[in-house]
């Protein structure tokens, strides 16, 4: 007879990254419960706790890859439901500093679809599994820690409609998102204040569907104008769900798109290159724009503590969030919960500060460094440029000057903006003459 105790975690957020943890922990934990304050498996899947959830969201190829690992056929099933997919490269128009990046083969898989139909798809296949209970319209209270206050033993809540309830946990894991209040409950604990990274970048964003003709595009699946420093304007017109495509146009310091159509068309006549404009002459716009502000990339180190309690982690967007137009946040999500995966393997307790420093080494740092560094390139934003960050900002720049014609270079830069290989790959010898020849 097996007298083991059994095991339980709680995920509080059923965002991408409660999603992604919650996958995770089912195959260690004989029970897991996904709280969420949204009513998430109703008909409105423009969920309260993802304002942000109308615009644009970019899955990298590193993150459809770790998605399609926790969840195997679901890109398959997504195609099949109606998101377009190509290669990462070849398939993808990107448009940087005015000049067409060389379209190439790059062996990366690109997924195209809106934010809802990502989040659906994957919370279908996590609440299928036997062992996951989701509490929905349920707010979360607080936590609940051992007298010592050195274990967290589970979280309060309020489920809609009922008294606040503990729901006792072996493990508590805080996806719920920027606006998480770990860092409070911990201060509260008298663990100190959790350090924080922010950078002011004044980005806003507005996003428009559309029906647009597939001759349009050209046989591609998205098409990419990168904001820079010569033009700080950035737009994406990207093939989605439902047969429409979703137009995302966006500004940094306070210079946004507008939200009256004219206004709105005429930003994106300005941008570096006259593709998407050219694309949306021959489009039926569907809705009108809708507007979204992201103020700071914003960073709470909780690797840079030096006491934390057992039984709680951090993950996804309450951990960092980046400058969106950089479309990291699915898939930093997606490489949170592989750090999570191997911290919890085999079931036993979790050290929460290794946990932290394995999940900036090895999920954020590389990405937060890229964001910051491509932020500073722009004058008007604040921050520190040390002489490193000079360096990478002009090697970055002369890379993205020879990816507009050499394919090799093409090819290897596209796979480090998502995510599949390493930035050390473009100073391989033979990539780094080519570059530096630029």
């Amino acid at each position: 007879m097996n007298s083991r105790k059994a095991t339980s975690a709680v995920v509080l957020g059923g965002g991408l990254a409660g999603l992604f943890a919650t996958r995770v922990l089912a195959a260690e934990y004989d029970k897991v419960t996904l709280v969420d304050r949204d009513h998430v498996t109703g008909p409105n899947l423009l969920r309260r706790g993802l304002p942000q959830g109308h615009h644009l969201h970019g899955l990298l190829s590193r993150g459809q890859q770790i998605t399609e690992e926790h969840f195997p056929g679901i890109t398959d099933q997504m195609v099949a439901d109606g998101s377009a997919i190509g290669d990462a490269a070849n398939d993808v128009r990107w448009i940087i500093n005015g000049k067409r990046l060389v379209q190439t083969d790059s062996g990366m898989v690109c997924l195209t679809a809106s934010r809802p139909f990502f989040e659906s798809h994957i919370r279908d296949r996590v609440l299928a599994l036997p062992n996951v209970v989701l509490s929905e319209q349920t707010d979360i209270s607080r936590l609940e820690v051992g007298d010592d206050g050195k274990q967290v033993r589970g979280v309060w809540v309020f489920p809609e409609g009922k008294h606040e309830t503990l729901l006792p946990a072996d493990l508590v894991v805080d996806a719920s998102g920027r606006g998480s209040r770990a860092a409070v409950w911990l201060e509260d604990l008298g663990y100190g204040r959790v350090p924080e990274e922010k950078h002011k970048i004044g980005m806003g964003y507005a996003t428009r569907y559309y029906r647009i003709p597939d001759a349009a595009f050209e046989g591609n699946i998205s098409v990419n104008t990168v904001a820079s420093a010569g033009v700080p304007r950035g737009c994406i017109c990207q093939k989605i769900d439902g047969g429409r495509a979703i137009v995302t146009a966006y500004g940094i310091l306070g210079d946004h798109p507008p939200t009256d159509p004219e206004g709105y068309l005429d930003f994106i006549k300005s941008l570096a290159a006259p593709d998407i404009y050219e694309i949306l002459q021959q489009s039926e716009p569907l809705n009108d724009p809708v507007a979204y502000k992201f103020p700071t990339n914003l960073r709470r180190r909780y690797e840079l503590m030096s006491d934390f309690p057992a039984g709680f982690l951090v993950t996804g967007d309450a951990v960092a969030s980046f400058n969106p137009s950089y479309a990291q946040g699915m898939t930093v999500a997606a490489l949170d919960s592989i750090v999570l995966r191997d911290h919890v393997a085999g079931g036993g307790p979790v050290d929460p500060l290794a946990y932290f420093r394995d999940l900036a080494t090895k999920a954020i740092d590389g990405c937060w460094d890229m964001a910051v560094s491509a932020d500073l390139a722009f004058p008007g934003v604040e921050g520190e440029r040390t002489a490193e960050t000079l360096e990478t900002q002009e090697f970055i720049a002369k890379t993205q000057d020879a990816a507009s014609r050499d394919a090799e270079v093409s090819r290897a830069f596209q796979r480090v903006i998502g995510l599949a290989d390493h930035y050390t790959v473009l100073h391989q010898p033979h990539l780094e003459a080519k570059i530096l020849a630029s």
